[in-house]
């Protein structure tokens, strides 16, 4: 019978209900003889997965300072995770389990950009990286590299490397020049059964080719990131022929089939589903980079019709994906009979006091770090309405970039034209309080480790530019009800690709179609020139194709900075010594229907 979701839930349950586990091997309740009579050898194991960790070990928001929570009230970091790995260990026995990541592992929280900056790895006689001892404890057997590990430049990722107890793997991670692996493409381990032979279990590690756009400053020249499926075809009957029982893939690409940057490379950035499909061989993919929930889901071969089943535990530790397969011995090998997967939750269990112990001084160094006070505001400012209206920490954002690059560009051939600045509500509870501001306020607004270019653009562009931005928004007639949480995220866009832009003003008239949505633009109260040229402060991602904005990613580079803009807006505060509102806040665009404002 072909297995497919319907046959292997079936069938799934009844084995479940007729299985002993001993020493790791399933044993029938009443085994079907293969020849002679005998029953078959079998033999069960677990892989279990995590991905985009993005530099949590705590159930803590370093930029709140105060413990994780959600809507959903889900935790947060390895310590969870870590007692989850514990508990499915004792079940399964240690030595049925591997354990394996996706990647997106050593930047996004303030614990990271401490162990990257603050207090560099990479300093003679420096410190271990956070995530390398916490993964190192809890017994990590192999991690795919994500596209932010190379956010730090690769200097430190090299040093994250040689701290890790485990290999960082990416087959299509490839040197520049010789265009061989840059870092090792696959590691093959050995589970040992009870019936002689053991189990060979490959692990190919498969990063996005979006790492050459999006830090293109810390790869261009050194690194080249072909498509996944190119190289999973390279690969997968390699390993086969080396003898792999099991090839599960571990891949830091979504399964969408997807991309953000365009045609600006030839790869699809969200490729996990398609590598199942055309890849022959293959078990199981470990997905990564999406920010998604999959607890299992099965794609078919298109040359074998085999399912290919695929995982994504949800982000930052709040899931651990379990893969679960059943093998049997048939001509001399081992053959899987069943995989499926299943994900588990991390609020269900306290944080590994062994982890928490570890890393209790890295984390009191960050907290104390990002407490520091760096200025006073002079009222409350707060994104929770950013995503629909002009607020004024948008415009701090803006108004921080666009000083930025005119100051940079002054005295050369283009300080005469006008600064524009785009920014991103990257999160709707980051805040600015009124009285004393502190490092966790200003990183609270820029998450990222973005940095700041300038970019030369026409007002034709700039107008085309607007219009991808209010894709965003849901077309809602006019006198038709607005309900905010439904308003915007069309088309499943994310928060941070939905750009703001000053120094214009203009409309947005939801009620109207895609590509026609933006009306009255204006610079210095007059209609904007189509011709005009115009200097826009756009962060590095943005510029290299990041979202997929038109014009910017070909659009002369006027200059560009190193710093990351999260650092240039706590420079402005602590230069500035005060924030006020009142000083830069302004209404450059709003919402309408017809007309009529939303808001």
């Amino acid at each position: 019978m072909p297995l497919n979701r319907r046959t292997f839930l079936g069938t799934s349950a009844a084995a479940g209900a007729g299985v002993a586990i001993a020493g790791g091997t399933a044993v029938p309740a009443e085994a079907h003889g293969r020849g002679h009579g005998r029953p078959p050898k079998r033999y069960s194991f677990t892989v279990m997965g995590t991905t985009d960790l993005h530099g949590n070990v705590f159930n803590w928001d370093y930029f709140t300072d105060k413990e994780f929570d959600d809507k959903a009230h889900n935790d947060v970091g390895l310590a969870k995770i870590s007692t989850l790995v514990d508990q499915v260990r004792r079940e399964k026995g240690r030595h049925n389990t591997l354990m394996i990541d996706a990647g997106d592992t050593i930047q996004g929280t303030q614990l990271s950009y401490y162990y990257a900056k603050i207090d560099p790895i990479t300093a003679k006689r420096g410190p271990v990286h956070p995530m390398a001892q916490a993964m190192n404890a809890i017994g990590y057997d192999a991690a795919a590299l994500g596209n932010h590990e190379f956010n730090y430049g690769i200097p430190v990722l090299r040093k994250f490397e040689e701290q890790c107890d485990f290999p960082l793997l990416g087959a299509n991670a490839l040197d520049a020049r010789t265009l061989r692996p840059a870092f090792a493409p696959y590691v093959i381990k050995k589970l040992r059964t009870p019936h002689g032979r053991d189990v060979k279990v490959a692990i190919l590690g498969l990063t996005n080719p979006g790492i050459a756009i999006w830090d293109k400053a810390n790869v261009g020249g050194k690194m080249v990131f072909p498509g996944l499926e190119e190289q999973a075809a390279k690969y997968v009957p390699r390993l086969r022929s080396m003898g792999a029982d099991v090839v599960i893939v571990s891949a830091h690409s979504g399964n969408s089939g997807t991309s953000s940057y365009g045609d600006q490379i030839p790869y699809v950035e969200n490729a996990a589903g398609l590598v199942a499909e055309q890849v022959p061989g293959i078990d199981a993919i470990l997905v990564g980079h999406a920010h998604l929930e999959i607890p299992e889901y099965f794609v078919e071969n298109k040359q074998t019709g085999k399912k290919v089943v695929l995982s994504e535990p949800l982000k930052w530790g709040q899931r651990l994906t379990l893969f679960d397969f059943d093998l049997v011995w048939e001509k001399g090998r081992w053959v899987v009979e069943k995989a499926g997967s299943q994900v588990l939750n991390s609020n269900t269990v306290a944080e590994d006091p062994k982890i928490t112990r570890m890393l209790a001084d890295e984390h009191k160094k960050v907290v104390a770090y990002v407490n520091q006070v760096i200025g006073t505001s002079t009222a409350a400012m707060t994104t929770a309405e950013a995503a629909w209206k002009d607020e004024p920490i948008i415009d701090l954002i803006n108004v921080v970039q666009a000083e930025t690059v005119k100051a940079a560009l002054a005295g050369g051939a283009y300080a005469a034209l006008p600064v524009l600045s785009q920014a991103s509500c990257f999160s709707r509870t980051a805040q600015i309080p009124a009285g004393d501001v502190t490092i966790k306020d200003a990183a609270g607004l820029y998450p990222f480790e973005n940095t700041l270019e300038a970019r030369l653009l026409t007002g034709a562009q700039i107008k085309d530019y607007l219009e991808f931005s209010a894709r965003y928004y849901v077309q809602t007639a006019a006198g038709a009800p607005v309900d905010t949480a439904k308003l915007t995220n069309a088309d499943n866009t994310p928060d941070y690709n939905y750009d703001a832009v000053s120094g214009l003003t203009y409309d947005i008239d939801i009620a109207k179609p895609n590509g026609s949505r933006i009306v009255g633009l204006s610079f210095e109260g007059k209609a904007i020139d189509p011709a005009a040229q115009f200097v826009l402060a756009v962060n590095n991602y943005r510029a290299s194709g990041g979202g997929n904005f038109p014009h910017v990613p070909a659009a002369k580079q006027l200059w560009a900075n190193s710093e990351e803009i999260r650092n240039t807006i706590i420079a402005w505060v602590q230069a500035k010594g005060s924030v006020d509102g009142a000083e830069f806040a302004s209404v450059d665009w709003r919402l309408t229907r017809d007309g009529t404002p939303v808001f």
